[in-house]
């Protein structure tokens, strides 16, 4: 089983091909994706663009939330938009948690304050209906955690990590997963590829952030717009790095995100796929 924790197929960089970039992943042995909204307003277009996926991909899910770096053009009223978006999803097996959210202290011109309000707001919705959470953890992981300590968030998944051992291991303690992807691909990542190796592997999980966070070898391609379909090789890096075989990495990767994302457990129990 081959799972992409976080891949954008909304994202406008695949508007031109996205019917090819689906085939490409499913063809490339991916089996399914988790699409995280990063607009109130994307509701819609999340929902009926990871059912299409998963035609070709059956173990596709999605998340709705509002993403830090939207925090700027959102308003107040969108946190209700959100609230009733997830109320109409319960009913769809293949919603299964709040993401994209969180906090970025990477890029300048983002107020903390604005984006810690949505972020507080979307964790309150976590709470409410005992879903796990997609955390955008950039430069902010210690405010996230100081976030999610008194509360009763279920778990989730802090993506895209790069953070120090010591904050990986109090999000394993709070159920989470973390993220990598085509950062640990490089071979001067040492940091990231410290973390993928040394951590317990069933706090792993596999992602490609799609069309970002491209992998080595496709940085210094003109076109390097990441895709669900270098998930694959992505793997077997980390397979690489905890001298494991491809599909163990696969499989021990996959679980651990079904773990920490009951929603997704029970569509994969529902469908006729192989769980290893």
């Amino acid at each position: 089983m081959c799972l992409d924790t976080h891949c954008h197929l909304d994202a406008d960089e695949f508007g031109h091909d996205r019917d090819a970039v689906i085939h490409r992943a499913a063809q490339s042995g991916v089996n399914g994706v988790l699409l995280p909204a990063v607009r109130a307003k994307d509701h819609l277009s999340v929902k009926n663009l990871t059912h299409q996926a998963a035609q070709l991909m059956p173990a596709s899910c999605y998340t709705l939330g509002i993403h830090p770096i939207f925090t700027p053009e959102a308003k107040e009223s969108d946190l209700e938009v959100l609230r009733h978006s997830v109320i109409e999803a319960l009913d769809d097996p293949r919603f299964v948690g709040i993401g994209e959210i969180g906090l970025d202290y990477f890029l300048p011109d983002l107020d903390a304050n604005h984006q810690a309000f949505f972020f507080e707001k979307q964790l309150d919705l976590a709470e409410e209906f005992n879903l796990p959470v997609i955390l955008h953890v950039r430069r902010s992981q210690d405010a996230i955690l100081k976030a999610l300590k008194p509360r009763k968030i279920i778990g989730g998944i802090a993506h895209a990590f790069n953070g120090s051992f010591q904050q990986a291991e109090h999000f394993i303690k709070l159920n989470f997963v973390v993220g990598f992807g085509g950062a640990m691909t490089f071979p001067r990542a040492l940091q990231i590829r410290r973390l993928a190796k040394d951590l317990p592997f069933e706090s792993i999980v596999l992602e490609t952030d799609a069309p970002d966070i491209p992998p080595a070898w496709l940085a210094k391609q003109v076109s390097h717009r990441n895709e669900p379909a270098e998930l694959p090789q992505i793997s077997s890096i980390l397979a690489e790095i905890r001298s494991t075989s491809i599909s163990q990495t696969q499989t021990i990767c996959a679980n651990n995100a079904l773990r920490v994302i009951p929603r997704w457990a029970t569509l994969l129990a529902q469908l006729p796929l192989s769980k290893d």
